[in-house]
């Protein structure tokens, strides 16, 4: 692609780089340039425009885009995500549903390793996302780009490198533990509008002494897809009330503790087949914590791993909840 001012005599069929105010009227950038165009600029006293001319082997800025996003999402619906329209060398990407977003950020980084004008940029790996958030946006920053580095681009991308997980868990029961009276629904109101964000029902309250007997024995008589516990005293220990009903109940206990803040007590395992979160103090405000983090792939049916839990402490310096009682400073 040449780039450049060029005579007017030379403009017709070139790409207007910068949009050009005319007696009564514009020429946007973009635009490829017209006779009557380019007639119409000459009665305006212009002599010379600024434009982009495409040579042999380039393919222009939107069909470059659809070429692009079709090769990053070649079945979109099984991805359940959706391709847009191509515009001003832009196609962006969207979801169809509730879920998270999986991302191949080796494949995503090998795309735009290929050449400076061919972008493509994504939410982060395992983001919530709501029906028909943009998840993606696919954009050739210049009016056109060689066909070997498109072709390269589209090589990298092929595969498929982005993939919502709709919710799996539809139904989920919390058991809160009280101490020294009831709680109150706070942590109750905020679980429930977490799981309302993926369709996912709360069940009726279950309330019990913070003691590890009546613990265990609520969950193993815990309906739902998904169990939850928020304990009137904060889990402190893998052997704590909370972690120690979940061993008593008949499950395990996967991991305790992660580098994210707030959300540092959380502990996950299942039980009969079914995920099992202790929430820490934090997630009775609305406020995002490490928990979430957790709660929304779990939801969506992908395993967490304690290595994937030691991995989320790069960016998991979270604010803090007004609320919380022992802040970080002060």
């Amino acid at each position: 692609m040449k780039f450049g001012p060029v005579a007017l005599t030379a403009a017709e069929g070139a790409v207007l780089a910068h949009s050009v105010a005319l007696p009564g009227s514009k020429l946007k950038k973009g635009h490829v340039l017209t006779g009557a165009d380019l007639g119409r600029m000459r009665n305006a006293g212009l002599t010379e425009v600024i434009v982009a001319r495409l040579e042999p082997g380039d393919v222009p800025e939107d069909a470059a885009a659809q070429r692009l996003a079709e090769a990053l999402l070649p079945d979109p619906a099984g991805a359940q995500l959706r391709i847009g329209p191509a515009t001003t060398g832009r196609v962006n990407l969207h979801a169809l549903g509730p879920g998270v977003l999986e991302v191949d950020a080796a494949r995503i980084d090998a795309v735009n390793a290929v050449h400076p004008m061919i972008t493509v940029a994504t939410l982060r790996p395992w983001q919530r996302c709501a029906p028909r958030a943009m998840v993606a946006t696919v954009k050739i920053i210049s009016y056109a780009v060689p066909e070997v580095a498109l072709e390269a681009a589209c090589a990298a991308a092929r595969g498929g490198a982005l993939r919502l997980h709709g919710p799996v868990a539809r139904t989920a029961t919390l058991i809160e533990t009280e101490v020294g009276g009831d709680p109150g629904d706070k942590g109750r109101r905020a679980t429930r509008a977490r799981l309302e964000r993926f369709g996912t029902e709360l069940g009726p309250r279950v309330l019990v002494p913070h003691r590890t007997e009546s613990l265990a024995q609520a969950l193993r008589e815990a309906p739902g897809d998904i169990l939850l516990i928020l304990t009137g005293s904060a889990t402190s220990d893998l052997h704590d009330v909370a972690p120690g009903a979940l061993r008593a109940a008949g499950g395990e206990v996967s991991h305790f503790g992660m580098p994210v803040d707030p959300g540092n007590l959380l502990f996950f395992g299942e039980l009969q087949g079914r995920p099992v979160i202790g929430l820490p103090g934090c997630a009775r405000s609305p406020a995002i914590n490490g928990a979430d983090w957790v709660l929304e792939r779990l939801i969506c049916g992908q395993r967490v791993t304690p290595g994937q839990i030691a991995a989320m402490g790069v960016g998991g310096l979270l604010k803090e909840p007004p609320s919380r009682p022992r802040p970080r400073e002060g």
